[in-house]
């Protein structure tokens, strides 16, 4: 990686300026390059902002390489690739209504170039080219200066890295770039990385369990919950958590306001049913979202966070509408401290889902850049949250590495094989996520213990063949380490059930191997080892066959 060209962009007050010279009147470029290791820091005499930042690499890639570019968040769909597909996200019909949209807050749509062209693609932190079973890892070493993007042009044969350094004024020194380059096994490659980060290994145990979301949505309440805690209780498994989703708060962003039609005994009697029936009591938040209706945005505006003409960020279209809590705000902090030490230590929850957390970073922000915000928003919430369990969710991966005890790896299950026509990268699919589960499965026990969300094996409210769902059992149940359920158990005939037996068996399982076939590339060939036993599956991910 020793020889790459660089290419910034940046601006003195209102000039802009653009060079590839390692010095101008304005900076210097500290480099230290290495075969396996790239890092620059940019020294200024002045306030200097980079509009862009990126060098190029030569690399030569061969038409049966296999890709792979992590996603910018946890919904965001990444699976491997060929060098000659083409990318199916953003495409030219689609792209007008994301943009027009909150769609577009939940990915990266406002500020990475999307290129459409077969052989082009880009993904946040880490990239690797996998030939065989030898791996070829691009991956940054610091993302708290900004987040880092890989890109991959297989026609003229670079990899490009480049820097969001959007939102800082670099006035000093400052690490523009940290990136290495690995080569090895899978097991080589990303322990080595994970050494070089300076995060131990994931220590966090596989956990079977429930949540409301996937049968009920927000439409819960307090007989549904015990209900099914009932139910789930009798079966003969070792059932470790079981969790409330949402739908038990009045606004998103108001926690300690519970709906009393829905929970009239509050949320204390919940968890402490819940421990009564031996298992660890968790629930869902989304600490950094705030309703458009909710108190605390009614009450609180200026803890909103805004854009520099001071309106609001809106953050998504879920709830009608949401915006994001500013964390740089002390009262805001303050805020998100005290429900977090209600919900844990006066109600007693053992394990909190944190979703959307992407809106702490959603703009540079208060000098600083997304990347930067990001990183100490997941500081943030591991010190509010404390020894308590944290199930991270639509975050950017890199940020949540260490800082969570499980984490979403892919985007929210659909009740059916394929979902609709239109798509964003974040959208809910069942489909994206089978293929992010398998192939970001080098973060298990590494970064964290990976979600690979739910599998449901019920008949009501669900649109999915039998086959099907047993295809999304035996995948969470390979390449995960949450395998949660939304259903009401006591509904199973015997099928069903022994089917849930033996997703929830805690057995020894190593895969060995997981890819596309080249003969057929929507074909899922795995061979893995189940309590010693040789063993293998093979399904059609567009069909949902198993073969």
């Amino acid at each position: 990686m020793e020889k790459f060209k660089l290419f910034i962009e940046y601006q003195v007050a209102k000039t802009t300026y653009v060079t590839n010279q390692f010095e101008t009147e304005h900076f210097r470029m500290h480099c230290k390059a290495f075969q396996d290791h790239i890092k620059l820091t940019m020294q200024t005499p002045i306030p200097v902002r980079v509009r862009k930042l990126q060098i190029t690499i030569p690399y030569s890639f061969e038409s049966d390489d296999r890709l792979f570019l992590n996603g910018f968040q946890s919904w965001t769909d990444c699976r491997e690739l060929f060098t000659d597909e083409k990318p199916s996200y953003l495409q030219p019909y689609f792209k007008p209504f994301i943009m027009a949209s909150s769609f577009r807050s939940s990915g990266d749509y406002t500020f990475t170039k999307y290129d459409t062209r077969a052989g082009h693609f880009h993904g946040f932190s880490y990239a690797y080219v996998r030939r065989g079973e030898q791996y070829d890892l691009f991956a940054s070493l610091n993302e708290r200066t900004g987040y880092t993007v890989f890109r991959f042009n297989c026609p003229e044969n670079t990899v490009t890295v480049e820097k969001d350094l959007d939102g800082i004024a670099i006035d000093g020194y400052y690490d523009v770039l940290d990136i290495i380059n690995l080569q090895g096994s899978m097991d080589e490659v990303f322990d080595r990385w994970f050494k070089l980060l300076g995060i131990p290994k994931a220590t966090a145990p596989v956990r079977n369990g429930y949540t409301t979301w996937y049968n009920y949505y927000p439409n819960i309440n307090e007989k549904i919950v015990t209900d099914d805690l009932e139910a789930l209780s009798k079966v003969d498994a070792e059932i470790d958590i079981f969790q409330v989703d949402d739908g038990y708060q009045t606004n998103v962003g108001d926690w300690l306001s519970v709906d009393q039609k829905k929970f009239p005994c509050g949320m204390k009697v919940i968890a402490d049913k819940i421990h009564q029936k031996g298992m660890l009591a968790g629930i869902w938040l989304a600490p950094f979202g705030a309703q458009y209706m909710s108190e605390v945005a009614k009450a609180h505006p200026d803890w909103i966070v805004r854009h520099p003409n001071g309106k609001p960020v809106r953050c998504g279209l879920n709830w009608g509408g949401f915006y994001a809590l500013d964390i740089e705000n002390p009262e805001a902090r303050e805020y998100i401290r005290h429900f977090f030490d209600v919900i844990l230590h006066d109600w007693g929850y053992d394990l909190v889902k944190l979703d959307f957390l992407y809106a702490a970073a959603i703009i540079p922000n208060h000098g600083k850049t997304r990347g930067q915000l990001m990183c100490e928003a997941m500081d943030f919430l591991r010190e509010c949250v404390g020894d308590k369990q944290i199930l991270g969710c639509g975050v950017p991966l890199f940020p949540a590495f260490g800082k969570v005890d499980y984490c979403r790896i892919g985007a929210d299950m659909g009740l059916r094989w394929h979902s609709q026509m239109f798509s964003h990268r974040e959208n809910v699919s069942t489909i994206n996520t089978l293929g992010n589960t398998i192939f970001r499965r080098a973060l298990d026990g590494r970064a964290f213990r990976n979600d690979p969300d739910v599998f449901l094996l019920r008949e009501n409210n669900m649109h999915c063949t039998f086959e099907q769902r047993e295809i999304i059992a035996t995948v969470n149940k390979l390449f995960g380490s949450v395998l949660f359920t939304s259903d009401n158990v006591s509904d199973y005939d015997e099928k069903q059930m022994q089917l849930l037996l033996k997703t929830f068996s805690k057995d020894d399982i190593q895969v060995q191997r997981a890819e596309f076939l080249s003969s057929a590339r929507r074909v899922i060939d795995i061979d893995y080892t189940e309590n010693g036993v040789q063993k293998h599956f093979r399904f059609d991910l567009e069909k949902g066959k198993i073969l």
